[in-house]
């Protein structure tokens, strides 16, 4: 059983063009459509699409509109009560499949509604083998909030605790490479440059290895690193493996990295090697950037093409 933890969920508003988008100007938009939404939702949903259980930890309002979306998600979620309601993110679509975001901060959370959060998130995470805590952080919520589920969870259930895998960026990631000792931590190569203080903006997989190895295994138990179009790199103590995504038609790559993430965590749980795991998140990451919005990968969707995998050095 696996457990996300959302601690900023989003109804992700999705709105495609039928040709590239003019600022400033007046569109027309060729479709649009919402889903359920921030990155530890989007993780749960390809899991269960692909039969896992799964349960889906967010603090939510008892009448918050959000929840008509969540509920036809299809996802066991464990809602946290708080006060606020949740963001809409905004995701503007070409044909190139080129994509402009506008994300909104999300509802401030009180002390004691994180305090519950984290609470939850305890208990949901009773005999899982995995915790995603994925995503930002919502006003209110201190830098260091994903330190502190990690330390409550290990507190609890010592050596039974899940393996612990964070998606986060900025100062949140900063704070859990510092002081959480993560099993698993998904950076993309901006997030990782923005981690050690360097740029990787187009570097390949090479350069982003030399860069990920200051932090495993020394900080972090292995890194998922999404490269984007040129694909992923796995970066475990004992080795690091690239792989690059079949020939795909891009269509909007929101939450492209958190099916990546999915893919990895699924492929683990039934025990299969690095190489496999990166093929499968490749896979993952691949067939969400091929479906219009925050839509979940089913099994189906995964593209057929080989996904070729090599050992670095």
């Amino acid at each position: 059983m696996i457990v996300t933890l959302t601690a900023n969920p989003s109804l992700d508003r999705t709105v495609t063009l039928p040709a590239p988008l003019q600022p400033g100007e007046v569109q027309a938009a060729q479709s649009a459509r919402e889903d359920a939404g921030g990155k530890g939702i989007n993780v749960a949903r390809a899991i269960v699409a692909a039969g896992a259980a799964c349960t889906a930890v967010l603090p939510l309002a008892a009448d918050d509109p959000f929840d008509t979306a969540l509920r036809g998600s299809g996802l066991d979620a464990h809602r946290v009560p708080v006060a606020g309601h949740v963001r809409a993110n905004l995701a503007i679509t070409d044909p190139a499949g080129i994509t402009t975001k506008l994300n909104l901060p999300g509802a401030r959370l009180s002390p004691d509604e994180i305090s519950a959060v984290v609470d939850a998130t305890v208990t949901a995470s009773a005999g899982a083998d995995w915790l995603v805590l994925a995503g930002s952080l919502p006003p209110g919520v201190p830098d260091d909030f994903y330190v502190r589920v990690i330390g409550a969870v290990r507190a609890v259930y010592g050596a039974e605790a899940p393996r612990i895998a964070v998606d986060a960026a900025g100062p949140a990631l900063a704070a859990v490479v510092a002081h959480g000792r993560p099993d698993l931590i998904k950076p993309n190569d901006e997030e990782l440059g923005e981690l050690v203080g360097t740029s990787l903006d187009g570097a390949d997989a090479q350069t982003a290895l030399d860069v990920a190895r200051a932090l495993v295994p020394e900080r972090v138990g292995a890194a998922l690193v999404t490269l984007g179009a040129r694909g992923a790199l796995l970066v475990e103590p004992d080795g690091a493996w690239a792989a690059v995504p079949p020939p795909i038609r891009v269509v909007s790559t929101v939450g492209a990295g958190d099916s990546s993430l999915a893919g990895y965590v699924l492929a683990q749980t039934r025990g299969d090697e690095p190489d496999e795991r990166l093929r499968l998140a490749i896979r993952y990451g691949a067939a969400a950037a091929s479906l219009p919005g925050t839509q979940a990968p089913a099994l189906g969707d995964l593209p057929d093409g080989d996904v070729r995998v090599t050992r670095l050095s």
